[in-house]
């Protein structure tokens, strides 16, 4: 029994996030932004950044042209993240996959917070980040927002 007592506690004690914890999060992005995710991935490892999420998002693209297994697969992983990180970009507009995780992660209960580099976001905004007034940040107010 006092292993089932440990195991509650734990399990209540990392449902109960506490500050400086870890998020799991699904990052959204266009394949070609892949060189600035991952400096953002990066970041969110190094022990020294404010940046602090566990990044459930897929690492590399899924061996299948069928479309719904696809969906299936990425929708699992948003499943499994608390929120939706969305790197927004000149070519995220373009993106029709950042507009289906967008929707889907919205569907599933899911925040979602975009975050672009630089001072200003770009000109045009995937559909969506309009359509639901998602909040629009810069790279480096990120750690506020999770």
């Amino acid at each position: 029994m006092g292993d089932t007592r440990a195991l509650e506690e734990k399990a209540r004690m990392e449902l109960e996030r506490g500050e400086g914890e870890r998020r799991n999060v699904f990052l959204s992005f266009s394949s070609d932004d892949i060189d600035e995710v991952n400096l953002l991935r990066a970041n969110a490892k190094n022990e020294k950044s404010d940046i602090n999420f566990i990044d459930r998002s897929v690492r590399k693209p899924y061996d299948s042209e069928q479309v719904e297994y696809l969906k299936r697969r990425i929708a699992d992983r948003i499943n499994q993240a608390s929120m939706t990180i969305v790197y927004v970009s000149e070519y995220s507009a373009q993106s029709e996959w950042v507009e289906w995780e967008i929707r889907k992660s919205i569907e599933l209960g899911k925040e979602v917070i975009a975050v672009h580099k630089g001072d200003h976001p770009p000109e045009n905004l995937p559909k969506a980040v309009t359509e639901y007034q998602i909040k629009v940040v810069k790279w480096k107010e990120l750690p506020d927002e999770l």
